[in-house]
């Protein structure tokens, strides 16, 4: 046997134990010091091993999966983390990794970005041993927490109620929107834009929101197993209980679901009534297109696909203009298409006298205006007659961007009083193609702000014969303005031009605050019903019926078409009392 010498040994060994010291595997970090208490890692870009209980396996798709330990005892750190696994990597996967089994993951840490924020995540280079372990327990969440931060990753139970405040990205994403506290509001509802309110008003919005997911990246899924009938709900509805995960992505806090939503429905509103002898309804048809009037002509440019939805959504139309019952109508979005029997107008006006009702449309002579879209009039000659001729304004911002307006002055068979009914649909927010001061000033107005503060005052202008015409007639002015209740173009048309908002007149100090669009989970009301200071006395009553900006998309013609009013649009229809 080979001998070495005594002054060898030291020297060996000194080589043997730093070998055996790295075979050994590194001791786990606690996944709360690779959180860390900020937005962001201290271990960002470095290799780290944690150890900890698969809570949720969204490998499918989100492509990871959420690692929770016991804890580091400090409450500003999360105790879990998002596990990225890139299946394509030949990452080595336990048989046995799955929910409730613990783990030791290896990997870098990184931020996936997701707005302003970012995602704390591990991309593994190595998984397990992996082996049966208690699930953690979901920490109760009783009231809107202070900082999502700390639970980034964390099972949570939210015992809170969540108020669904949008479903608008259901159907593309399987994502509703909810809140704390109650329905959200446009801060340009509440707030003039730009002011310090506005942004307080946004800052709150955003901090009371969250997401409810279907932890996946997936596009328009064929089912959201979070919705135990697959039925979008109704904004206004509640959740309790609700039980997922806490995650940030695409830009918002949100909690990927793992088990069915408990939703407490909201009930769909009876039929409004208001009293007065004259009734006059506004309505934003959502594009009445009809081809050629003649079955032909589809798919046509907006609106309606097929004739077949031509017919559901006149169904739905009918429906909610024979509900509400009114003597006039000033409707948004018609076909610009003439006033022939093969007008989307005419063949309106048909279908609602499909029961023996006398509705009649009032002929302006040609458009009005060129745009693809006009507004309109209808009455009900059995009850209202027309007095003098219908006028429009092409002049100025009208035509070619906000929609020319018409007015009619009407009286009620056998009577006296006039009132002048004009209806309006002003430029909307869409950007393409603003520039100067209609280019977005991000002050909460979108684009074509400026457009819509000359229609306004143009509008005004029109109307207004001066103080030195006696008993002049009653005006209201109805219709989509494009604007909040706070945005420059109506705040204008109140405070400058001393137009009164018949639903303030209408309900006095007790005013329920009105909306009649939901747009990206947040509510206001772009429909607005103003009064010239002759009509205010003749008020009655004003009331918006709530059966399309609350309702989902999918309610409509062109998805599940609910029988009835239901998402006839996607505006609500107002209603007016007057006595003349």
């Amino acid at each position: 046997m080979r001998r070495f010498p005594l002054a060898a040994a030291p020297l060996l060994l000194g080589t043997l134990l730093p070998a055996a010291a790295a075979a050994r595997p590194p001791a786990p970090l606690a996944i709360g010091a690779v959180q860390g208490e900020a937005a962001t890692s201290p271990w960002q870009g470095r290799e780290v091993t944690v150890e900890g209980v698969v809570s949720a396996d969204f490998r499918a798709g989100l492509g990871g999966l959420f690692l929770q330990d016991g804890g580091d005892g400090d409450p500003r750190t999360s105790d879990a983390v998002f596990v990225r696994i890139d299946a394509a990597a030949g990452l080595s996967v336990p048989g046995n990794l799955a929910v409730g089994t613990r783990c030791r993951v290896t990997g870098r840490v990184v931020e996936l970005p997701s707005g302003r924020d970012s995602l704390t995540t591990i991309e593994a280079v190595a998984l397990g041993p992996c082996r049966a372990a208690a699930l953690p327990a979901a920490q109760a969440i009783a009231a809107l927490p202070a900082d999502w931060e700390p639970l980034e990753g964390m099972r949570v139970r939210i015992d809170a109620p969540l108020t669904v405040t949008g479903s608008h990205a259901l159907a593309r994403f399987g994502e509703l929107t909810a809140s704390f506290g109650g329905r959200q509001w446009q801060p340009s509802e509440l707030a003039r834009p730009g002011s310090a309110e506005h942004a307080q008003q946004a800052t709150e919005n955003a901090r009371r929101r969250l997401a409810l997911d279907d932890g996946s990246q997936q596009r328009d899924p064929d089912a959201v197993a979070y919705l135990a009938d697959g039925i979008a709900p109704r904004v206004g509805g509640t959740v309790a209980g609700a039980e997922g995960i806490v995650d940030h992505r695409n830009g918002a806090w949100r909690l990927q679901l793992q088990a069915p939503l408990a939703l407490q429905p909201a009930p769909q509103p009876p039929p409004p009534d208001v009293p007065g002898t004259l009734k006059v309804a506004a309505f934003n048809l959502e594009n009445l297109f009809n081809g050629d009037g003649q079955g032909g002509g589809f798919p046509t440019p907006r609106g309606a696909r097929t004739p077949q939805q031509l017919q559901a959504q006149l169904a739905k139309l009918v429906a909610t203009i024979r509900t509400l019952d009114p003597d006039i109508a000033a409707l948004m979005e018609l076909e610009n298409d003439g006033y022939g029997p093969q007008s989307s107008l005419s063949q309106l006006v048909a279908a609602l006298n499909a029961d023996g009702a006398r509705w009649r449309f009032v002929d302006a002579g040609r458009g009005p205006g060129g745009d693809t879209i006009r507004v309109g009039l209808i009455y009900r000659e059995d009850r209202v007659a027309t007095r003098g001729k219908p006028r429009v304004l092409e002049a100025g911002p009208f035509g070619e961007l906000s929609r020319v307006p018409l007015a009619q002055a009407f009286a009620r068979k056998g009577g006296k009083g006039r009132l002048v009914v004009v209806a309006n649909h002003f430029k909307s927010k869409g950007c393409s193609e603003a520039s100067g001061d209609d280019a977005d000033r991000k002050d909460g107005q979108g684009c074509w702000n400026a457009t819509r503060l000359r229609s306004a005052a143009a509008l005004h202008a029109w109307l207004d014969p001066g103080p030195a015409v006696r008993n002049r007639d009653p005006v209201v002015l109805l219709g989509d303005f494009n604007a909040y209740a706070m945005e420059d173009p109506v705040r204008w048309l109140r405070e400058e031009a001393g137009w009164a908002d018949a639903f303030a007149v209408a309900a006095g100090d007790a005013a329920a605050r009105p909306y009649s669009y939901v747009y990206d989970g947040l509510s206001g009301h772009l429909d607005h019903a103003l009064l010239s200071p002759s009509a205010v006395p003749l008020l009655r009553g004003a009331v918006e019926w709530h059966v399309n900006a609350d309702e989902p998309d999918e309610a409509g013609y062109a998805g599940r078409n609910v029988p009835g009013p239901w998402r006839s649009s996607d505006h609500d229809p107002l209603l007016l009392g007057f006595d003349l």
